[in-house]
């Protein structure tokens, strides 16, 4: 095996929990050139950090002509694609159309992952399934990232000397349904300002309104606001921290990272959706709706988190 493609669409989520997939095939096959087809912006956590040799943007629209039956399909790509000797596709592809046209390009093997996935295990397990005829299985469904000495470098240089370590807060979600009310998270950060904690809130362009409110309440405190960063810096100055959360991206990719988490679950099932990782903490909340998960329950799970680092014990 010489050459590999794996094409990934979907959110960062989606694409954090295929990382172990990813990882069996740098594994299996470590003198294979592998390239991912993706977001760039999300697809740049594995850009020369263990998983990617190359990266190339799903958004080009000289690939249209692929999702179409019958298309004429370009020269160059057609070469590109036929250049591959495995190709692993999650895109959503029901009818195969994508799947037929990449295979006029003489692909040598082709191996479509799922799409949409089930309620049965988790979903790592679900999107490393499919390599399993490569004589591949998965053992390890937690995922990792890679930071570089330049993003760890950016991170050292936004956070400063902190004496201690940094609570991190990412107050949003892709769904309403998934978030903690934001009232919730003003009072969780009063106090723990109170206690001399140091915050540093995260945002994306999903989140302008909830970090907006708590701009407006802590301005002037002991809080610092890290807005539309680039996901692998992201990755590196959440790595040390202490990180609470939604089921979001986010939380993967500070989970990838090796923060400590606690992970507020509403509506979806934690064992289908949440990272893994023994620095994880998932708290359901009652009757899956997290209007219902009180403060102090994760207050409580933050301490149990910062004794955990003070002591150096990951669970």
């Amino acid at each position: 095996m010489n050459r590999i493609l794996v094409i990934r669409g979907g959110a960062i989520g989606d694409f954090i929990l295929t990382l172990p997939a990813l990882k069996l095939l740098r594994d299996g096959f470590p003198r294979a050139h592998l390239e991912i087809l993706g977001y760039p912006h999300i697809i740049a956590l594995a850009e020369k950090r263990f998983y990617a040799d190359a990266i190339h943007s799903i958004e080009s629209g000289a690939l249209a002509p692929f999702f179409a039956k019958d298309a004429v399909l370009s020269p160059e790509l057609v070469a590109y694609f036929g250049s591959f000797d495995l190709v692993v596709s999650y895109l959503f592809d029901p009818d195969a159309i994508f799947e037929t046209n990449l295979k006029r390009c003489c692909s040598k093997r082709f191996i479509a992952g799922p799409a949409k996935l089930a309620s049965h295990e988790h979903a790592a397990q679900q999107l490393a399934r499919p390599l399993e005829p490569l004589g591949l299985r998965l053992e390890n469904r937690a995922a990792k990232i890679y930071p570089s000495d330049a993003d760890r470098d950016f991170a050292r240089s936004f956070l400063g000397d902190a004496a201690q370590p940094v609570i991190a807060f990412h107050p949003g979600s892709g769904s309403e349904t998934k978030n903690w009310p934001i009232e919730n998270w003003k009072e969780l950060g009063d106090h723990l300002l109170s206690q001399g904690r140091n915050l540093l809130v995260v945002a994306g362009e999903a989140d302008v309104d909830r970090v907006r409110f708590l701009e407006l309440a802590w301005g002037g405190e002991r809080v610092q606001f890290a807005k539309y960063l680039p996901l692998p810096r992201l990755g590196a100055l959440l790595e040390n921290s202490i990180f609470i959360g939604h089921d979001s991206g986010i939380s993967h990719l500070a989970a990838a990272g090796g923060a400590r988490c606690v992970l507020l679950f509403g509506p979806t099932d934690p064992a289908i959706w949440a990272p893994v990782g023994e620095r994880v903490m998932a708290l359901a909340a009652p009757q899956r709706d997290l209007r219902l998960l009180a403060v102090d329950s994760v207050l409580k799970a933050i301490e149990r988190a910062y004794e955990l680092m003070r002591i150096g014990i990951s669970t």
